[in-house]
């Protein structure tokens, strides 16, 4: 009988035999894999039944759905292994590999598991044939980047960098694939040359922001000093970061006077009864509150150019607003009458901006919103 003709009796078999086992199990918990099996999902019934049995060695669901389970995987998975070997499928060896690699994880769960190598006494592995799967995934690899650098785009080369580092991974140092896959990265790579105006500009640097803004391994930044220092022939974006300017409102002060007055005791007295009775004085007190305010904006012109036809992909103007407020109460008359959260800002003084305080608040906001909007942008590239 053919290979496939005998896993696929075997498959019809054991299921057979399992839905009389199953059938009398209660299920009430996915821990023990009967919920996996169900849906035909062996491979992960294993998984799950070896799990508790880690933690119930006796548990007789796992035990029963381990027995049935793992032929029923190793019969799948090898069918499928086999189907791909004998066929043309893109990238077959990659698949192949996945699945040897998902009976050598049966074999390293069972085996470590003294309630599983009871009923499974010999697990099955594959190493040595992941070995040699992994030279033909090697091989594979490599012609299919080959082909993909051969198309001449971006695009295309950056599909190449990834199966050039797969070949890497499954061989490593085969052929020149270490140089082909440097060459993949630099045909992949977006080169962008950054343009900043005004950088001296109340001593704003975007450098640092722009240059660490994109996690994207196939965008390079370049300043006009670096294209020429590393004899960059061809740049494909210009990126231009404009200051528009900085301003700082003058202080602004407003002021709000109000009184209170409230009834104390100031000791007793004695009624006509010769009876304590309170003796109740109105006490007055005025606060006049002060707020200041001073004011900021500063903004940028974020341009991306195309660098073959100055096309512009984007223009964004970043502004950001920012402010600086100080309160202080000056305060009169007798403090009891006043209310408690007041009190403690009376007599504190009139407080001013740190040094530079309002065009650093201002810089620091532009540099978090310039570096989302350049992630964003260079996140799909």
């Amino acid at each position: 009988m053919p290979l496939n003709d005998l896993a696929l009796f075997m498959n019809r078999y054991i299921k057979a035999v399992a839905s009389v086992i199953i059938s009398s199990i209660i299920i009430n918990g996915c821990a023990s894999g009967v919920g996996a099996y169900k849906k035909g999902n062996y491979y992960e019934a294993v998984l799950e039944a070896v799990q508790n049995l880690r933690r119930s060695p006796e548990n007789k669901k796992s035990l029963q759905v381990l027995s049935v389970s793992y032929q029923a995987a190793i019969n799948l998975l090898t069918t499928d292994i086999q189907n791909q070997i004998n066929s043309n499928a893109y990238l077959k060896w990659k698949n192949v590999i996945g699945n040897y690699q998902r009976i050598n994880t049966l074999y390293e769960d069972i085996r470590t598991c003294p309630a599983a190598l009871k009923i499974i006494p010999k697990p099955m592995e594959v190493y040595k044939d992941v070995k040699v799967a992994k030279d033909s995934a090697s091989t594979e690899c490599y012609n299919a980047g080959i082909q993909q650098m051969l198309k001449g785009t971006r695009e295309d080369a950056k599909s190449a960098f990834f199966l050039f580092t797969d070949a890497n991974n499954y061989s490593p140092g085969y052929r020149e694939v270490i140089e082909l896959i440097q060459q993949a990265k630099t045909n992949a790579t977006l080169k962008v040359l950054i343009k900043v105006s005004n950088p001296t500009s109340y001593h704003w640097n975007f450098d640092p922001i722009i240059f660490t803004s994109s996690n994207n391994q196939f965008v390079a930044f370049y300043t006009e000093q670096q294209v020429h220092t590393k004899s960059i022939e061809k740049i494909d974006q210009h990126m231009i970061v404009m200051v528009n300017g900085y301003q700082e409102s003058r202080p602004t002060v407003s002021k709000n006077s109000q009184e209170y007055q409230d009834n104390f005791q100031t000791g007793t007295k004695k009624d006509s009864t010769g009876k304590d009775i309170p003796v109740m004085q109105l006490m007055k007190a005025q606060a006049t509150t002060f707020d200041k305010q001073i004011l900021a904006t500063g903004s940028l012109q974020f341009i991306i150019e195309d660098a073959n036809n100055s096309a512009q992909l984007s223009s964004v103007m970043i502004q950001s607003d920012q402010s600086w407020n100080c309160r202080w109460i000056i305060c009169s008359g007798d403090f009891r009458a006043l209310p408690s959260a007041m009190r403690n800002f009376c007599g504190k003084p009139e407080l001013y901006p740190v040094d530079n305080q309002l065009i650093t608040q201002t810089k620091k906001d532009l540099d978090k919103k310039l570096s989302n909007i350049i992630s964003e942008f260079y996140k799909n590239y």
